[in-house]
């Protein structure tokens, strides 16, 4: 199949993906689609150069290798290796050093040719993992596995945040959008718990995925798989017969943060190592991305904005390899976006995207005092009633601050240390709190000289040494 072809099987493939599937639809943990080893290289789909100069590589950097240590580094079956090997030692590029009594007891080498081309090989591309999955088959996993197919009920909601304090209204409202399978947009005052909302969603995607070490497209390597962004799902029982190709992992949870630039939403080719990564949203496929502090960017908002317009809308994402050719990808994510920003500050036609727009708020009284015991108590900190009402007449009131999510965790995380550092108790006082106020928010305290310092009063000064 010529390149062409394949960029024209690839493109109607992805624009296939499933529609959101009604609340009587299929569950994810039903759709999951058996991968099996390919038992021929025929069934892998990689050519046969391609998964040739894979082994040979693999020998140039492990010396002589056997069977068993070539199929677990390269995750195929002896009846891959086997065509692979029988044709390398035909064209007399390995050589069998040893042949023991089963077929996993064989030892191969290079021969003088067989490493002229493997450091050749190794100088275009380093790549010597597992062998990648062909990206028609990636499109047909995440298919199958699709977030689409979630759906969400408000027991699994109110399980999933269980000791959270957080308005039920918002978190309802937070689900429905997934649900609906639409992008969320939550806003609101820094430190009004909008991230950490955003990240506990996470909990509410059910089931595992099959994640490949790395997908072929265009005769080119996308390394996908990422030990930071995948968690492995929980211990099971491996099947003999599975592709370990992939790897089994929990729905993925990415976030990008103030970092993200319109680079980083496509491929990123390392010249020196002669193969792709894949952006962060693919790595989120299946799963939760969240895009956080939309706005503190370093690029125009409007333009990081005008990059999501054709995934939001298809439901799929074009990148482009450096010979050229382009390629279209599943965005198959539920995309979370959080922002100090309000939703006037943004283009009419995002907004239009979006399904639901939160808007994350200061605390009530009662819920701040909630969120303040429960910190003292993972602090093991205690705290009176008068200490609490202290925060709030002598400190909150006086300087309209408002009851934000972050302030009774930060706060008392600073009495902690203090308390600590001078070996006091464990018990929250007025001063301490009125301490740790100061220093939070950079308040010139009672114990400091006036700021900006004058003649009379100078300020703390350092000593020399």
């Amino acid at each position: 199949m010529n390149q062409h072809n394949i960029e024209s099987a690839t493109l109607a493939q992805v624009t296939r993906l499933p529609e959101p599937a009604p609340s009587h639809g299929r569950r994810a943990e039903e759709s999951a689609v058996s991968l099996r080893a390919p038992r021929t290289l025929a069934e892998t789909g990689l050519p046969l150069e391609f998964v040739s100069r894979l082994v040979l590589k693999s020998a140039l950097l492990h010396g002589k290798s056997s069977f068993a240590e070539l199929a677990e580094r390269h995750r195929l079956s002896i009846g891959v290796l086997d065509e692979v090997l029988a044709f390398l030692v035909r064209e007399h590029l390995l050589e069998i050093t040893h042949r023991g009594a089963t077929d996993m007891d064989v030892q191969v080498r290079l021969t003088d040719s067989g490493r002229t081309l493997a450091q050749d090989d190794m100088a275009r591309c380093r790549y010597c993992g597992p062998a990648p999955v062909v990206f028609e088959s990636y499109v047909q996993s995440v298919r199958e596995h699709s977030v689409r197919w979630l759906r969400i009920t408000q027991a699994e909601v109110r399980a999933a945040f269980h000791g959270v304090v957080i308005d039920p209204a918002l978190l309802d409202a937070a689900a429905a959008s997934l649900n609906a399978g639409r992008p969320l947009l939550l806003h609101g005052l820094a430190g009004s718990g909008k991230t950490f909302l955003a990240e506990r969603l996470g909990l509410l995607l059910r089931g595992n995925v099959p994640i490949p070490y790395a997908l072929f497209v265009g005769g080119e390597i996308i390394q996908l798989y990422d030990p930071l962004v995948h968690r492995d799902a929980p211990e099971q029982e491996p099947a003999s017969t599975a592709d370990r190709r992939w790897r089994m992992c929990r729905r993925p949870v990415v976030i990008s943060g103030g970092e993200l630039t319109l680079e980083g939403l496509d491929l990123r080719y390392d010249a020196a190592a002669g193969f792709y990564q894949a952006p962060p949203h693919m790595k989120a496929s299946m799963g939760l991305y969240i895009v956080d502090d939309l706005g503190r960017q370093r690029i125009a908002p409007h333009e990081l904005l005008n990059r999501w317009l054709m995934p939001l809308d298809r439901g799929v994402d074009q990148f482009t390899l450096q010979s050229g050719s382009r390629f279209m990808a599943p965005f198959d994510v539920w995309p979370v976006f959080s922002s100090n920003l309000t939703p006037s500050e943004f283009d009419d036609a995002f907004l239009r995207r979006l399904g639901s727009k939160l808007y994350v708020g200061p605390l009530s009284v009662d819920d701040y005092h909630a969120v303040f015991n429960a910190r003292c108590a993972a602090l093991e900190l205690t705290a009176s009633q008068a200490v609490f009402d202290y925060l709030l007449h002598n400190l909150h009131f006086p300087s309209g601050r408002p009851f934000l999510a972050c302030y009774p965790g930060d706060l008392l995380d600073l009495f902690s240390a203090a308390a600590h550092y001078r070996g006091a108790a464990r018990e929250v006082t007025e001063e301490g709190l009125r301490d740790a106020w100061h220093n939070y928010f950079g308040i010139a305290t009672d114990h400091d000289a006036s700021y900006p310092p004058t003649a009379d009063r100078p300020g703390r000064q350092l000593a020399a040494g």
